[in-house]
């Protein structure tokens, strides 16, 4: 319940309930929840109404601002939403609402992929200690992953992705604040959550996407960010966070170049003198890795332009990357995986599969294999090991000397 902002200790209560009839009604017969959610901590009491959708159906605004008045009217203190529709947070929601209907009644959602992955990784992880409640999970995620449960993720883009391809082909400008733009970010967005429950699942730990605290806050400030970098640049982008990687993933889409890549930057090892020994740090980590489309990007002191070369080029001749940067020594590594689409990157359906395939394999291959340089831990020198004395009397005198300085 973290994720909702409630804290529950070892004596607290949740009670589900379907087939809610509320006490009070908005007015509209029609609005029946699917459930109801009772937390009680034990100091406190806390409800949910809950709406869920599956297949194709998806959550309208007539029917989420009706619950949340009827949420407010009988003193229930939040909404959850679930269906396919994807969001980073909980706190994001798939619709936008009168920010007045959420002042006082929270509205919050998950995606069905997202609630797989949960209960994925508390099976995985041991979370679960009671032998009913292990079972009733297995069998929750054995009837969501059933292809007659409804339950789908997210795996195609919009037509307005295909129609963007086309517009930056032909010279188009992108609008930020048209909505062919908009859409094609809130697919992506959907997307990079998509990649973040595989991963999550494949790794067995929490794979999270990198958002500053403006964003997390507020989904729209999300959205207007990446409108405005698409516009400006044709170029969509984003950070996924692996526990414990040596760097966070970066992945991004070029509408221009009809190019997907995931990369991930190190700092070189400033206890290696030269350029030779940092690359052969480097390469050491990623010895066996199959280097198609891999390459790896030098950065130098300065101005000095960043140089390239292939993994398998480096890899044969891990002198080249010293001979046009010489007296230099390279100051960070990036590796890179870049694939080139072509007419691929057009489709709705493959554009979703290769980002998801590549954001794997870039893990698999690269991510899991790096490890971030750290500076050892500063020594004693030799024969500093016992602290020098100095006499009562030199510390009375120093301090008489500049006392007297400091008054005349």
């Amino acid at each position: 319940m973290s994720g909702l902002g409630l804290k529950i200790g070892a004596r607290g209560r949740i009670d589900t309930f379907t087939e809610v009839v509320l006490a009070k009604s908005a007015g509209d017969a029609k609005h029946r929840p699917d459930g109801l959610i009772v937390v009680n901590t034990g100091r406190t009491i806390w409800k949910a109404l809950v709406e869920a959708k599956v297949g194709a159906a998806e959550l309208t605004n007539v029917q989420i601002e009706g619950y949340l008045n009827l949420a407010k009217l009988n003193g229930i203190d939040a909404v959850i939403t679930l269906s396919n529709q994807f969001t980073p947070l909980p706190t994001h929601h798939p619709l936008t609402v009168s920010p007045a209907l959420t002042r006082k009644v929270k509205l919050f959602h998950w995606s069905w992929g997202n609630v797989i992955t949960q209960a994925h990784l508390l099976q995985e992880l041991g979370e679960v200690y009671d032998r009913e409640q292990v079972i009733l999970l297995a069998e929750l995620r054995r009837f969501l992953l059933h292809p007659s449960s409804g339950v789908k993720e997210f795996d195609q883009m919009p037509a307005a992705w295909s129609e963007l391809c086309e517009s930056v082909a032909t010279g188009g400008v992108v609008n930020p604040k048209n909505q062919q733009c908009q859409d094609v970010v809130g697919s992506w967005h959907q997307l990079l959550d998509r990649i973040t429950t595989v991963m999550s699942r494949q790794v067995n730990n929490h794979v999270q996407i990198a958002m500053g605290r403006a964003e997390a806050t507020d989904p729209m400030e999300r959205l207007k960010n990446a409108s405005v970098a698409l516009a400006a640049n044709a170029l969509l982008a984003a950070d996924i966070v692996v526990p414990n990687a040596a760097a966070p993933m970066h992945i991004s889409v070029d509408f221009r170049k009809r190019v997907v890549s995931v990369s991930m930057r190190l700092r070189a090892p400033a206890d290696r003198k030269s350029t030779k020994a940092r690359v052969s740090w480097l390469l050491k980590q990623l010895a066996g890795t199959e280097p198609k489309d891999l390459h790896v990007r030098l950065f130098w002191p300065g101005r000095a332009k960043e140089t390239q070369y292939s993994l398998a080029t480096l890899t044969d001749r891990p002198e080249i990357a010293s001979d046009d940067r010489s007296g230099m020594v390279v100051s960070s590594f990036e590796v890179l995986l870049v694939r080139e689409l072509g007419a691929k990157f057009t489709q709705r359906k493959i554009i979703v599969a290769e980002l998801v395939k590549s954001a794997s394999h870039f893990h698999a291959s690269v991510g899991g294999r790096l490890t971030a340089w750290q500076p050892k831990p500063a020594k004693i020198a030799e024969g500093k090991l016992e602290p020098e004395s100095v006499s009562t009397e030199a510390l009375r005198d120093e301090a008489e000397r500049e006392a007297l300085e400091r008054a005349g």
